[in-house]
């Protein structure tokens, strides 16, 4: 744990350190800085982000109700592996709830938040071109964010955040061995299909977007991968 390296977070004003060190220990699970089968201490957190290990306690406590990490009898704290199976379940529950949310989010959307995801979808482009990958990771994740959260009912965001910091830790995996996760760029369908506020057609970019981009893996390309890991 010595060696873990945790990308910046910049911390807004008013933030508290437990809630810093949840957000910060969260995004890099997410962008998959941190290995699945990682074993983490909160020693180790601690040091990683020059803070004390009360926060960092609090935060793995969090992580583990989310699903992102799990508690092992010997009070050590793992990212869990990954199988071919489990990734198939996870992707399969992604495309459904994110379909769902994206239905639920065109009533309540405007046109400045369209062209919010305009933008963001233009970021997320160029952060490709110059490889970027953990850019271009949470760009996605604020795209799909940005088009949810218009739905003020805020039921599902908690089960997709879920699943993200679920797969988070394979896609870190995929990024280092795979030259480009995303071919067609499926937002800028999702972008049109909203401005007509057709509610069909953006579930349906939504649903191509996680199917080709995440979810295009086979299975043999799956258990390559986590070989290739150490999984």
């Amino acid at each position: 744990m010595g060696n873990l390296a945790l990308e910046s977070l910049e911390r807004p004003e008013g933030m508290t350190t437990h809630e810093y060190a949840h957000r910060r220990l969260r995004q890099a699970i997410m962008v998959g800085s941190i290995r699945p089968g990682e074993s983490l201490t909160i020693r180790g957190i601690a040091e990683a982000m020059e803070s004390s290990p009360t926060p960092v306690r609090e935060a793995l406590r969090r992580l583990s109700a989310e699903g992102a990490l799990r508690v092992l009898d010997n009070r050590r704290i793992m990212v869990p592996r990954m199988t071919a199976d489990r990734f198939s379940e996870l992707v399969s529950l992604r495309s459904m709830l994110e379909q769902h949310a994206a239905r639920r989010a065109v009533p309540h959307i405007t046109e400045r938040r369209i062209d919010q995801l305009a933008e963001i979808d233009r970021a997320q482009d160029e952060a490709i071109a110059r490889k970027d990958n953990g850019t271009a990771l949470l760009l996605n994740q604020e795209f799909h964010r940005t088009l949810y959260t218009a739905n003020p009912e805020q039921v599902i965001m908690p089960m997709v955040e879920s699943i993200w910091l679920q797969l988070g830790p394979f896609l870190g995996i995929a990024m280092e061995h795979v030259a480009q996760l995303y071919f067609v760029d499926r937002h800028q369908e999702a972008i049109e299909a909203l401005r007509k506020r057709d509610e069909d057609a953006v579930a349906t970019a939504i649903k191509a977007d996680i199917s080709e981009g995440i979810g295009g893996f086979e299975r043999s390309a799956i258990e390559n991968l986590l070989k290739l890991a150490g999984q």
